[in-house]
C-alpha cells in the first residue's frame, strides 16, 4: 500500500488541526517557505489563505516544522531497515501510518542499530531458539531444555562471547532476549504508554540531608499527584528540585501506593505484558520462569523507559505551557498603552546611591540629566526638589515617570511635592515597570545610542521612554530579561526564545512603525527588516533627513523589492508627500485607492476619514485577480481610521497615600494597583509597597476561572482586597471579589516581588517558592 494512502499529506493533517481548508494551508505554506513573514501574510494576503489570523499562521508555522522533521525521520527509518534487508509490508504500512514521533520511534525500535547487548550474546550463543521455544511450549522443562545448549566461549567479528557455561547461564540469555523481545513490542509500549498516562502518579520525596537546604521546596518533600491532573507550574517546580538534587521523582502506578514485593500479583501493567505474549499460569513446566520474565521485563526495562519518556512528556508539555504564559504577558506589557509623545522627567528610585533623574523631549531624544539624594543617608529632599523644579521650569515637564524599584514610593512622594511646587500646571505622575532597564542600561545597544552617559543614568532614560511608549523602548531589551515569565529559567531556552521573538514581531507589526523616528531595534522587528538593513536605514535617515515617502525607502541598500514587499506596509512615514503612507494601506493597494477616487470624484484628503462617504464605497465594485472584498473592506477601514493604534487608552493607576510598606497593610483594605505578572494560577499585582500580591487563580472571579489571562492581563490596572500578610515570608493574599468576606488562614498568604524590579527590590526568585504560594492558596476561601 503507498505511503500517501496511509496517511494524509501534511496539508491535510494540518488543515485537520486548525479547522480550515487545506487550499488555506497549501497558500499559507507556499507564502511561508517563499520568505513571507507571519504579520504580512495575516495582514495583506487574507485572499490567499482565506483570512487565517496570525495565531492561526504561528500554530501552522510550529506544526509545519514539527511534521516536516516527521517526514524526515520517517523517511531516515525507512531507508535503514530496507538498508538492513528486513522491511515488509506489513512494516512499511506501519510505518507510513505512524502519526507522531514516539509511534515511528516505537515501530522502529526492534530494527534500531544497537550495542551489543546481553540479549544479542546470547542470540549469538543460541539462545534465542531456546527463549522462543518456551515461549510457544511452556510444557517443556526449562532447565531440561536449557541444557541442551550449553557451549564452551567463542569468538565473533563483534568480539569474543562467553558461551553457555551451565543452565543458569542459559535461562539468564534466554530470559534477557524475552525482555528485549517484550519491550520492543510497538502496539505493547503504546497500550503500555496510556495505561499509565491515565494512572500514573509523580511522587517526590525530599533527598536525605537536604531538608534546610530545600526548605524553599519544603511543600514537595512528601507529595504525590496524578500524571492527568498536575499543573505545570508544579511539574516545574518538582523538575527544578530534583535538577537541585532536594527532590527524588518518581512515577509509579496509581495501585502501588506501597512499593510492591517480587512476589506481589500482576500489577495492570505486567498482566497486559503476559497477555500481549499469551503468558498464562496453568502450572505448567515454564509458566513461573515465563512470568518472572514478564515481571524482569516491566521492572528492569519497560517501566524505567516509560518513566523517563513520559516524564521528558509533561516536561515538554509544561514548558509549552510557561512558555505560552510568558509569551502572553510579554505581548500585554508589549502593547500596553503608551502615555504618548511628552516631554517626560524619568526617575530611577535609589536609597543609598541616590535617584537618578533624566529628562527626555518629546521624540524621546535625551535633554538632561542629574543624580538627587532625598533619601537616607543624605535626606537631602529641600535640594532634591529644587533640582526638580528647575528641570520642570527649563524643559516644560508633562509627565513624571517613576520607575517602581526600591524607594519608589518615597520618590512618588517627592513628586508630588514638586507637583505642589508647580500648582496650576497639568502634570501627570506615573509609577511605571522598571523591567530590565538595568539590562538596557548595560547592553552594547545603550551603550552605542548613550555613548557618554553613565550607566546609572541610562536607567532612568528608558523609564521616561517608556512612558512615553512602552513598545518603542522595550523592543531594546532581549524578551526574556523583561521577568514576566513563569520558571522562564526552567524552560527550553530556544523554544522560548522563539516564542517571544515571534510575539515581539507580531506586537511591533500590529502597531505600525514611523521610520522618522524609530531605532534599530524596533526596525530590525518589523516584517521583512534584518538588522543590517535597519541600521541601513537609520544611517541613510541621519545622512539625508527625514523620508518623505515610501517610495524613498528604495534608495535603502540592500532593501531590494521582496524586502519592500514585506515591510512597506508596516513603515509609516506621518506628515509625508502621500497621506496613505502614514496608513497601513500596503503601497501595492495604492492604484485600487486611486480607482475609489477616482469613481467618488474628490482627492485623498477628503476622503480619509470621511466615515459617510467611505460607507458608500462598494467593496464588490472592485473585485479583481488581485483584489478581494478582504483586502478591500481593510482599506476602507483604514481610510475612515488612518494609522489607527490598536493599543487601548492610557491609564495609570493610583497608589494609596500612606500606604507605603507592606507594614501599612490590613486586611480588608481595598486598594488600585497593576497586574504585573500572569501566571497559571493566579496574578501578581503592585500595590505600592514594594512587594507585590498574588491574587490567586480562585480569588480572581466569583465565577470559575480556568485561565487567569481570560480575566486579568499584564499592565492592567486592577482593584484588589487585602485579604492576608504574611510580614515573616514577604506574602500578600489579595482577592479581586471586593465583597466577598475570605475566610483568612492563619500563617498562610503570599506574595512574590514582580519581575518587573528584578534588580532593586527584595524578592525571591519568581519562579521559587510559586509552589508554596499555589498550594496556599488553593485552601483560600475553601473553594479548591
Amino acid at each position: 500500500m503507498c505511503r500517501t494512502a496511509m496517511l494524509a499529506s501534511i496539508e491535510q493533517r494540518l488543515a485537520g488541526e486548525l479547522a480550515v481548508s487545506v487550499h488555506q494551508v497549501q497558500a499559507a505554506i507556499a507564502l511561508m517557505d517563499e520568505g513571507a513573514t507571519v504579520p504580512f501574510i495575516a495582514r495583506y494576503r487574507k485572499e490567499a489563505t482565506g483570512g487565517l489570523d496570525d495565531v492561526q499562521l504561528r500554530q501552522l508555522q510550529e506544526r509545519l516544522v514539527y511534521l516536516r522533521e516527521l517526514e524526515q525521520r520517517r523517511a531516515a527509518i525507512i531507508e535503514s531497515i530496507e538498508n538492513q534487508g528486513k522491511m515488509t509490508p506489513l512494516l512499511l504500512e506501519a510505518i507510513s501510518g505512524a502519526e507522531d514521533k514516539s509511534q515511528l520511534e516505537d515501530i522502529y525500535l526492534p530494527y534500531r542499530p544497537k550495542r551489543r547487548t546481553k540479549a544479542k550474546m546470547a542470540a549469538e550463543a543460541g539462545l534465542d531458539i531456546l527463549a522462543n521455544d518456551l515461549l510457544e511450549n511452556p510444557e517443556l522443562d526449562p532447565e531440561t531444555e536449557a541444557a541442551k545448549y550449553l557451549r564452551a566461549a567463542f569468538s565473533t567479528e563483534d568480539g569474543d562471547n562467553p558461551g553457555v557455561a551451565d543452565v543458569k547461564a542459559a535461562l539468564d540469555g534466554a530470559r534477557q532476549i524475552l525482555i528485549e523481545k517484550f519491550s520492543e513490542e510497538a502496539s505493547l509500549i503504546n497500550a503500555l504508554r496510556t495505561y499509565l498516562q491515565e494512572h500514573g502518579v509523580i511522587e517526590s520525596k525530599v533527598t536525605e540531608g537536604k531538608e534546610q537546604e530545600g526548605i524553599r521546596f519544603s511543600d514537595y518533600f512528601d507529595y504525590q499527584e496524578t500524571i492527568k491532573t498536575i499543573a505545570s507550574h508544579r511539574l516545574l517546580a518538582l523538575l527544578r528540585g530534583r535538577r537541585e538534587e532536594i527532590l527524588n521523582l518518581k512515577i509509579r502506578l496509581d495501585s502501588e501506593e506501597q512499593r510492591p514485593r517480587w512476589d506481589d500479583p500482576f500489577n495492570a501493567c505486567e498482566a497486559r505484558i503476559a497477555a500481549a505474549f499469551n503468558i498464562q499460569n496453568r502450572n505448567r513446566s515454564a509458566d513461573k520462569w515465563l512470568l518472572e520474565c514478564v515481571r524482569w521485563a516491566w521492572r528492569v526495562r519497560l517501566s524505567t523507559h516509560l518513566e523517563t519518556e513520559l516524564m521528558t512528556g509533561l516536561r515538554e508539555n509544561a514548558e509549552a505551557e510557561a512558555i505560552s504564559v510568558f509569551a502572553r504577558n510579554l505581548k500585554a506589557l508589549l502593547l500596553a498603552a503608551p502615555a504618548g509623545p511628552k516631554v517626560t522627567l524619568g526617575l530611577d528610585p535609589g536609597i543609598r546611591t541616590g535617584v537618578k533623574v533624566a529628562v527626555v523631549d518629546r521624540t524621546g531624544k535625551v535633554l538632561d540629566t542629574a543624580t538627587i539624594y532625598p533619601h537616607q543617608p543624605r535626606n537631602d529632599w529641600d535640594g532634591s526638589l529644587k533640582t526638580l523644579y528647575s528641570l520642570v521650569q527649563k524643559y516644560g515637564i508633562e509627565l513624571i515617570a517613576i520607575g517602581n524599584g526600591t524607594a519608589s514610593r518615597e520618590t512618588d512622594r517627592l513628586a508630588g511635592d514638586l507637583l505642589k511646587m508647580v500648582n496650576g500646571r497639568k502634570i501627570d505622575k506615573i509609577v511605571v515597570s522598571e523591567a530590565g532597564a538595568s539590562v538596557y542600561s548595560a547592553s552594547e545597544y545603550a551603550s552605542h545610542e548613550l555613548p557618554d552617559m553613565d550607566v546609572s543614568l541610562r536607567g532612568a532614560v528608558s523609564i521616561a521612554r517608556r512612558l512615553q511608549d512602552p513598545l518603542a523602548e522595550l523592543v531594546k531589551i532581549d524578551p526574556k530579561s523583561i521577568g514576566v515569565g513563569q520558571y522562564q529559567h526552567d524552560v527550553a531556552q530556544t523554544k522560548l526564545a522563539r516564542s517571544l521573538d515571534a510575539t515581539v514581531e507580531d506586537c511591533v507589526n500590529a502597531v505600525g512603525v514611523d521610520v522618522n523616528t524609530a531605532s534599530v531595534p524596533l526596525l530590525t522587528r518589523v516584517s521583512g527588516l534584518t538588522e543590517t538593513v535597519a541600521e541601513n536605514i537609520v544611517q541613510f535617515r541621519n545622512k539625508h533627513g527625514r523620508f518623505a515617502s515610501r517610495a524613498d525607502l528604495r534608495a535603502i541598500p540592500r532593501l531590494g523589492d521582496k524586502t519592500f514587499e514585506l515591510a512597506a506596509g508596516f513603515l509609516r512615514i506621518p506628515d509625508g508627500d502621500n497621506p496613505l503612507d502614514a496608513s497601513a494601506v500596503h503601497p501595492e493597494s495604492y492604484e485600487l485607492v486611486e480607482k475609489i477616487l477616482q469613481d467618488s470624484r474628490t482627492d485623498i484628503k477628503n476622503v480619509i476619514g470621511n466615515e459617510s462617504l467611505l460607507k458608500t464605497v462598494k467593496p464588490e465594485k472592485y473585485v479583481s485577480d488581485r483584489f478581494g472584498i478582504p483586502t478591500i473592506v481593510d482599506i476602507l477601514k483604514e481610510l475612515e481610521k488612518p494609522g489607527r493604534d490598536p493599543r487601548p487608552e492610557f491609564v495609570s493607576a493610583h497608589f494609596r497615600e500612606g500606604v507605603e510598606d507592606i507594614k501599612d497593610l490590613r486586611p480588608d483594605m481595598i486598594l488600585e494597583g497593576v497586574v504585573t505578572n500572569v501566571t497559571a494560577f493566579g496574578a501578581f499585582v503592585d500595590i505600592g509597597v514594594h512587594q507585590d500580591g498574588l491574587v490567586h487563580i480562585s480569588a480572581l472571579s466569583d465565577k470559575f476561572v480556568k485561565d487567569p489571562h481570560q480575566v486579568v492581563s499584564t499592565g492592567q490596572v486592577v482593584r484588589v482586597k487585602v485579604v492576608e500578610v504574611d510580614l515573616q515570608r514577604r506574602r500578600i493574599a489579595l482577592t479581586m471579589n471586593l465583597a466577598e468576606k475570605v475566610e483568612r488562614l492563619p500563617q498562610t498568604g503570599a506574595g512574590r516581588s514582580s519581575g518587573t524590579a528584578a534588580r532593586k527590590r527584595e524578592r525571591p526568585d519568581n519562579q521559587n517558592g510559586n509552589n508554596a504560594m499555589a498550594e496556599a492558596f488553593a485552601k483560600l476561601g475553601k473553594r479548591i
